[in-house]
């Protein structure tokens, strides 16, 4: 049976986003027995997720820029050589030095290559406008998706072979990532031609950022994503550390990382079909408010193996929920010529918070032995996103930086 263009396309940005988020949605697993090995803090593993998020964020522009620009074909090519270098670095980065190095920079910069902004790029230029949040709805599901398969997997590769040598499937693994450029490159040249910027990637950059920082949805709209960072980076790296100080089994922690993948894939793509029919800003305000009362209720009541199904059921329904309704305000405000710049420009304030959440984690940790401040700033700051939300408007603001 042939398959379409359109869905060659989105089959391909699938696996591009399942594989490359999957693989670091595990690398909580990797915390205990990499400390221990090597003797280090929390916080130095911590730190270098931190940077991993950081690099990720601030690198993510200049991706999305050549990918509007070039097509994402070398930038995804790019990306799997990065992120399977990265990974294999790892087993001998024996300092925090050398750990900032392979899984911070190299994966920072490799994530930046194989993620959101640059298969949105395509998406936005093949697929219908009537169809385009649904689809973006479907390859941020696939994510998650890629979270709900390669969680227990890393999980059962380190049981079964220990953290070294499951590091170097998983580079084999993430190199599967760069023949998953060609058809996104097609995809690219296929699309209707949007006519592209006469000035230069840097040049662009700058101009067209000045211009959307201007309006002030835009930086609200940063304002919320940093929040969605700070929650689902810190969740995601020290929950696993968290069950364990409070006696309950690895296999539930591992369970509970793969539900909020699963439930991610349902939450991800029912929000992205409500974005092409309700207001996207109040849509973000409920995920982050909701976020809020789901991690209150979390830590007030009795914890238990079903109490943290329920929290990450709840949470991954809501966690990358906001990725397709953000891409579709930036669409909605600037048009899609510089979609992967902005769209980057944007998620670069998500990754600050990524930062700030995964680092302060292990940080407040070892100077007080709890998770519980963190766990409140994570409360506050979702009420806060929720409120920065409300006043964000999504219609055209004019020429200079839309399509």
């Amino acid at each position: 049976m042939k398959i379409s263009p359109l869905a060659s396309l989105l089959l391909a940005a699938s696996a591009i986003v399942s594989l490359s988020m999957g693989v670091r949605h595990g690398f909580g697993f990797f915390l205990p027995p990499m400390t221990q090995a090597f003797g280090w803090t929390r916080e130095t593993f911590a730190l270098a997720l931190g940077l991993q998020n950081l690099v990720w964020g601030a690198s993510q522009p200049f991706a999305g820029a050549f990918a509007d620009r070039y097509g994402p074909g070398r930038v995804l090519v790019a990306g799997g050589v990065l992120y399977s270098l990265g990974l294999a670095l790892m087993t001998v980065s024996a300092n925090g030095w050398l750990l900032s190095g392979s899984a911070g920079l190299l994966i920072g910069l490799a994530l930046s290559c194989t993620t959101y902004s640059v298969v949105y790029t395509v998406i936005v230029r093949a697929v219908p406008d009537s169809y385009r949040s649904s689809a973006m709805g479907l390859t941020a599901a696939a994510g998650s998706f890629g979270q709900f398969i390669m969680v227990p997997v890393e999980r059962g590769l380190i049981d079964g072979m220990g953290w070294l040598p499951s590091l170097l499937v998983l580079a084999a693994v993430a190199a599967l990532l760069v023949p998953l450029a060609a058809p996104m490159q097609r995809a690219y040249e296929r699309a209707p031609l949007v006519v592209a910027s006469t000035r230069g990637v840097w040049h662009g950059i700058v101009q067209s950022f000045s211009d959307a920082w201007r309006q002030r949805s835009f930086r609200l709209l940063m304002a919320g994503y940093f929040v969605c960072g700070f929650q689902v980076v810190f969740i995601g790296v020290h929950l696993p550390a968290y069950l364990r100080d409070h006696g309950l089994s690895g296999n539930i922690a591992s369970t509970a990382l793969a539900l909020i993948g699963l439930f991610n894939v349902f939450g991800t793509y029912c929000f992205g079909k409500l974005g092409g029919r309700y207001s996207k800003p109040y849509l973000l305000a409920t995920i982050y408010l909701v976020r809020s009362v789901v991690i209150a209720l979390f830590l007030m009541l009795p914890l238990s193996g079903t109490s943290v199904a329920v929290f990450a059921a709840a949470m991954g329904f809501l966690w990358l929920s906001t990725v397709p309704l953000t891409n579709g305000v930036i669409v909605g405000m600037f048009g899609i010529r510089n979609l992967g710049m902005l769209s980057g420009a944007v998620f670069f304030s998500h990754q600050v918070g990524s930062f700030l959440g995964v680092w302060l984690g292990g940080l407040i940790y070892d100077r007080t032995g709890s998770y519980n401040l963190v766990w409140g700033m994570a409360i506050a700051l979702g009420v806060a996103a929720a409120l920065a939300n409300l006043p964000v408007k999504e219609a055209p603001v004019g020429a200079g930086v839309q399509a």
